[in-house]
């Protein structure tokens, strides 16, 4: 792989993704294969923010590779206590084969890998979540075979997962409509614009839109998040009100394709942007999805801390 860091999807070739994607496939075919991958090497977890999948897919996968992690409270930190990104990234690097940050702001990330001499990865910022992406297209590889011109549709606030989803489809020649109510509910625009730049040399198509009916329509693919992410408590009851018609339920799920799927990148919190019985339904793949954070992830961590 020929980035440095995982930090923004955007960074990435097509060629990138295609062997991170490769690799996840073969690791967990044949996980024995790789228990010596990082042996040796150690990844700081720097978690600003509270995480479930995030703290223990990487955790166990840098133990399942031979290497060990470190989980590093932001409070356990002098960043906490006014020391720099810059300098924190500075010294991590002499201790440390890799660093994987949870922060709320991007910049923070951005801020480490041009100062840390170590790969970074991109845990989770305000902005972007890159390895959740990832692995939700290994997901939908598994289920179709492809990617290529696979209708995703992602329905709620246009918020990181959304963004990140939007730069791989961009990378792998898909096609995703991502539906938001119109006004701040809208995706980053430089995200979108340099994404659509994107698809015009992988043949994938970007498309907004405001009617979930219209969008879901005939998907192979739908896809929601939470309507609040951490951060924006304060606003849950407006948010609450302006996305009720965006809520994945029965009636919306029903109008995607025969064989859709259903995926959420959880926790979900089920009677607000879904309804119990799509969580719960067949086709649902969210579990797939959590368990594939783990093998994209040692992908990743063996691809850029394993030269």
């Amino acid at each position: 792989m020929q980035a440095r860091h995982l930090v923004n999807i955007q960074n990435l070739s097509s060629d990138d993704l295609r062997e991170i994607l490769h690799l996840s496939r073969a690791m967990k075919a044949h996980p024995e294969r790789y228990r010596a991958a990082l042996h040796g090497k150690t990844l700081a977890m720097i978690f600003q923010k509270p995480s479930t999948r995030t703290r223990v897919s990487f955790q166990v996968g840098i133990h399942q590779l031979g290497g060990m992690g470190m989980s590093l409270g932001f409070n356990e930190l002098q960043l906490g206590r006014g020391e720099t990104v810059a300098d924190t990234a500075r010294v991590l690097s002499r201790y440390v084969d890799g660093i994987m940050a949870r922060v709320y702001a991007n910049q923070d990330v951005v801020d480490l890998a041009a100062n840390a001499t170590v790969p970074v990865i991109n845990g989770l910022s305000d902005l972007l979540h890159p390895c959740q992406a990832i692995c939700d297209y290994f997901t939908i590889i598994e289920r179709f075979g492809t990617v290529e011109q696979i209708k995703v549709v992602y329905v709620g606030d246009g918020n990181n997962v959304a963004h990140s989803l939007a730069n791989v489809a961009a990378k792998l020649g898909s096609h995703l409509v991502i539906a938001t109510p119109e006004g701040s509910y809208r995706p980053n625009a430089a995200v979108i614009e340099q994404a659509q730049k994107d698809a015009r040399q992988t043949g994938a198509r970007i498309e907004l839109s405001s009617d979930p009916v219209a969008a879901v329509s005939g998907a192979r693919v739908v896809y929601t998040d939470v309507w609040t992410s951490m951060g924006q408590e304060e606003e849950a009851r407006r948010r609450r009100q302006d996305l009720a018609p965006f809520q994945v339920n029965a009636a919306l799920f029903a109008r995607a394709a025969s064989d859709a799927i259903f995926m959420h990148c959880l926790p979900a919190h089920r009677g607000e942007e879904v309804t119990d019985d799509v969580v719960d339904d067949p086709r649902s793949v969210v579990f797939d999805q959590a368990e594939n954070r783990l093998h994209t992830q040692k992908a990743v961590m063996t691809l850029l801390m394993g030269s």
